[in-house]
């Protein structure tokens, strides 16, 4: 027996995908009339002042890291957000663990909060119909999915335009729409290595190191929220949808590109530098009696403070020394003469005296150090609610203020399938088409 569909709604388009699949989907009720609907979508305790995305729905069709941050981003600016998951397992990230907190992976905690969780099979009679129901609806779609599986579903931004005129459509992609490796799968640190930054990273002689974050996954989030958001606009401008598509392999090649620029002008290939930068110098990390200590000096007049303040103010009249580009070129000699007096120091003794002396300077602390950091605190980027199963719940926050505030949890990371009914019934389906869809293994 097929599924149940909400009344009134003859869903067609996985019989017959030819002209327009979903037709019967199409927006026609006026825009203000969605807002009112949208306000009594079950929303959790609202927060202190408006969010710039307060009202928008997001339906958001993707897992790992680079599209849930991305749809997280849009979370924590107000937008509500319909993450669907498979039954049974849902984001694979679920499963990135241990570390865990309670039986929760931590790495999903980190990308999922601000989120609704629909446990929805797309590739079970009825599912698709219910997701075309919620795009539909929605002013935002992000998807993931490899090419092969938007064409097999039928998801592409064409027919998701005609199922809604106004429709934000968002595609996050390993190698973009073009080019030979258009339909490979794409993973972080493939893409950090792939796309060069590996070979910048890490210390010279040694094995390539990653970055030690997702940070092209990160970095594609961000920019696909960017791309979201000035969508957004255009489509309130225009009233027609907007497709955006980024790419973590695009995003890769973002992250070096001043080092794609030097290529360009020099020819030379960039070399891994540590914990420096090739064209700046003293820019890294020197030794002390008991670590290590960062510091900044990127400029003539920085470079002089630090060398007066070390003791051995000659230094910044010696030709080799002179000015940055000389610094550059002369930079074993430079680190050698710097790294003689600071290992005469302990680290926090150095630290209070570059930082009286107006040098650019910090100590390099493990993430337990910086979360008890002064700073950290004062921040207020480290945000406590109230959480049905961890006691103790925080979360990094968005690093973004609004007139001085910024954006709370609303709502802490969902479990699987929590908000199943709640985003069915609010798509018009009757409690008794969830049940029946329940039974039928669609929904969870």
């Amino acid at each position: 027996m097929p599924a149940p569909t909400p009344q009134g709604v003859q869903c067609n388009h996985l019989k017959n995908r030819g002209a327009d699949p979903c037709a019967e989907f199409r927006l026609t009720r006026p825009v203000g009339q969605f807002r009112d609907r949208v306000a009594s979508f079950l929303s959790a305790r609202l927060p202190v002042v408006a969010l710039p995305l307060e009202g928008v729905v997001v339906a958001d069709l993707t897992q790992n890291v680079a599209g849930p941050f991305c749809t997280q981003i849009l979370g924590d600016m107000g937008a509500q957000v319909v993450k669907v998951e498979r039954p049974g397992r849902g984001d694979d990230a679920r499963a990135w663990a241990p570390p865990f907190w309670g039986d929760e992976s931590a790495t999903f905690m980190a990308m999922n909060r601000n989120k609704k969780s629909l446990a929805l099979d797309v590739k079970q009679d009825g599912g698709l119909e219910v997701l075309w129901r919620l795009v539909a609806r929605a002013d935002v779609f992000v998807q993931s999915l490899r090419a092969g599986a938007v064409a097999e579903l039928g998801l592409d931004f064409e027919r998701a335009a005609r199922a809604n005129p106004r429709l934000v459509y968002c595609a996050i992609t390993a190698f973009g729409a073009r080019g030979p490796l258009r339909d490979l799968p794409g993973y972080d640190p493939l893409m950090q290595a792939y796309g060069g930054l590996m070979s910048v990273n890490g210390h010279p002689g040694q094995e390539p190191a990653r970055v030690g974050t997702s940070i092209i996954d990160m970095g594609t989030g961000m920019w696909a929220a960017l791309g979201i958001v000035a969508g957004l606009r255009e489509r309130d401008q225009t009233g027609r949808a907007v497709e955006v598509t980024t790419a973590l392999f695009e995003t890769a090649l973002m992250w070096v590109s001043y080092q794609a620029m030097g290529y360009f002008a020099t020819g030379e290939v960039p070399q891994p530098q540590g914990s420096g930068t090739a064209m700046i110098a003293p820019y890294q990390a020197f030794p002390t009696a008991d670590g290590y200590t960062m510091i900044a000096a990127g400029s003539d007049s920085l470079f002089a403070r630090l060398v007066q303040a070390l003791g051995a103010p000659a230094l910044a009249h010696d030709p080799r020394f002179a000015d940055n580009p000389s610094r550059v070129q002369n930079r074993a000699a430079l680190m050698d003469a710097l790294s003689a007096l600071t290992l005469e120091r302990k680290t926090a003794d150095l630290l209070e005296t570059l930082r009286a002396a107006g040098v650019p300077s910090a100590p390099i602390l493990s993430i337990a150090a910086v979360m008890d950091e002064p700073q950290t605190r004062a921040s207020a980027m480290l945000v406590s609610v109230p959480h049905p199963r961890i006691p103790d719940y925080r979360s990094v926050a968005l690093p973004i203020l609004w007139n001085g505030t910024r954006p709370e949890v609303r709502r802490v990371p969902p479990r699987l399938g929590e908000h199943t009914a709640d985003v069915l019934t609010w798509l018009g389906y009757t409690l008794d088409d969830v049940r029946g869809l329940k039974a039928n293994g669609v929904i969870q």
